[in-house]
């Protein structure tokens, strides 16, 4: 059995993930800050005597026992991450070198949920892992993407000058049940309104592409991952199915048998117009891609949000 911490586990990835840690008969700590996590996510694992939730900002140090980290303390919905862009953007340094030092502490290995967004609007399609990016700096996006950038550059130094065990996941779209129903992300839009029968909402043409993967497929990477020895990333985690922002709301439209109708408004900002990942590393590291498609997992997200609104 090993003592795992898991930093923002009680946010949507990060509670599949207390969750299968537990299965798999390991004892967690879940940290989180509740920003935008819930207790809610975690509650069928609170009276498990091998899971343990502490309210604590990774901003500020902490002092425990672990084996293995796992890091998801960050909002990851731009409405979220940009409601207090420098908290968000001290979240993923500061809280990032707070759990580094926790980790050399224990001589723990570590595990960064990066994400697609540290390759910005990106000029190569797919994206590899070799890709630098094509980030604005200065955006209203930056605090999350920079933030992300340093938080991996803080992982690589760690790992050189200390000998720290990091890995490094560039996290692509990922989409299921514990979503937050007002996180502004597209699937979790366009299932609260397909079910509500209001227009659904989509900015510019709807053209720009994304590749949803869904999270027990993630959970299953992330725990991959930490798994294999001498491999620090980093390494895609992602669906590599693309399709159109447009084509995800008919598709949502004819799922939950909706009245509603596709409404367009202006691009936000930096919006990437192309995303998907060349996960080629991800098969020949981890032996792992992802297995469940996209009806599939939106079915189990609908219902989900289903059971949400009945109880609103």
């Amino acid at each position: 059995m090993c003592k795992i911490l898991v930093a923002g586990g009680a946010g949507f990835i990060g509670s599949h993930l207390c969750k299968k840690l537990i299965e798999d008969n390991n004892e967690v700590i879940c940290l989180d800050n509740l920003f935008t996590g819930s207790l809610a996510n975690i509650k069928i694992l609170q009276n498990n005597k091998n899971f343990k939730f502490i309210q604590h900002d990774v901003e500020e140090p902490i002092d425990l026992q672990v084996d293995k980290i796992y890091n998801l303390a960050c909002p990851a919905s731009p409405p979220h991450y940009q409601y207090n862009p420098v908290k968000t953007i001290r979240t993923s340094v500061v809280g990032m070198a707070n759990l580094l030092e926790l980790a050399k502490k224990c001589n723990a290995t570590i595990l960064q949920a990066s994400t697609s967004e540290i390759y910005g609007n990106p000029l190569e399609h797919p994206q590899k892992e070799t890709y630098w990016g094509n980030v604005n700096p200065i955006g209203i996006r930056s605090c999350y993407d920079e933030g992300k950038r340093c938080a991996e550059t803080l992982m690589s130094d760690y790992h050189r000058q200390y000998g720290i065990d990091t890995k490094i996941v560039r996290i692509f779209n990922t989409y299921g049940p514990n979503m937050h129903p007002n996180d502004g992300r597209v699937v979790s839009n366009f299932i609260i309104q397909a079910l509500k029968n209001e227009d659904i909402t989509i900015y510019g043409e709807g053209n720009q592409t994304r590749s949803f993967c869904y999270v027990d497929d993630l959970v299953n990477a992330l725990i991959k991952m930490m798994n294999t020895p001498d491999f620090c990333g980093p390494v895609n985690i992602g669906n590599p199915s693309e399709r159109t922002i447009l084509q995800l709301a008919e598709l949502i439209i004819q799922l939950t048998k909706s009245s509603s109708k596709i409404i367009h408004k202006p691009l936000p900002s930096d919006d990437p117009t192309r995303r998907k990942p060349d996960i080629t590393l991800a098969k020949s590291k981890l032996n792992w891609e992802p297995t469940i498609d996209i009806e599939e997992g939106l079915i189990k997200t609908i219902n989900y949000f289903k059971s949400i609104l009945q109880n609103i």
